[in-house]
């Protein structure tokens, strides 16, 4: 019994060779895809049913493919989203943290997001990204 699942991994290897395998879309692909199937089971939701065969058949397809760099740049045009989300939260909960001791501001010229401390009254706050100098009151 051991040498039949030593064998059956060996022959998996052997058949994902070359092949682009599994990573972070795949993972939501499936997640998606699954709980779509369970939203499926109430009533007048089989429409969830299509999407998550569509989903779950994506994911083995690229799971299985051999063109990957088709498949990176998917996954990075994935990634690039799903950070710009994380950012924006992430923002919002130190801004949220901080509302008591610190002002939130952008910057006119870049759009990056400065921290400056309140009650300081009229300060020069310069941008990390552009070094551009702004007044601003606190």
């Amino acid at each position: 019994m051991k040498n039949w699942f030593r064998r059956m991994g060996e022959r998996l290897a052997r058949m994902m060779y070359g092949r682009y395998g599994n990573d972070a879309l795949n993972n939501c692909l499936l997640i998606v895809g699954m709980i779509l199937l369970l939203l499926a089971y109430l009533p007048h939701m089989w429409i969830c049913l299509f999407f998550s065969v569509a989903l779950l058949t994506w994911s083995n397809v690229r799971c299985f493919s051999r063109n990957i760099g088709k498949r990176r740049k998917e996954l990075m045009r994935y990634l690039s989203i799903r950070n710009r989300i994380k950012d924006f939260f992430t923002l919002r909960k130190l801004m949220w943290k901080d509302r008591k001791t610190h002002c939130y501001f952008k910057c006119k010229s870049c759009k990056a997001v400065l921290r400056v401390p309140k009650g300081k009254g009229e300060i020069d706050v310069t941008c990390r990204c552009c070094h551009t100098v702004t007044v601003k009151k606190t």
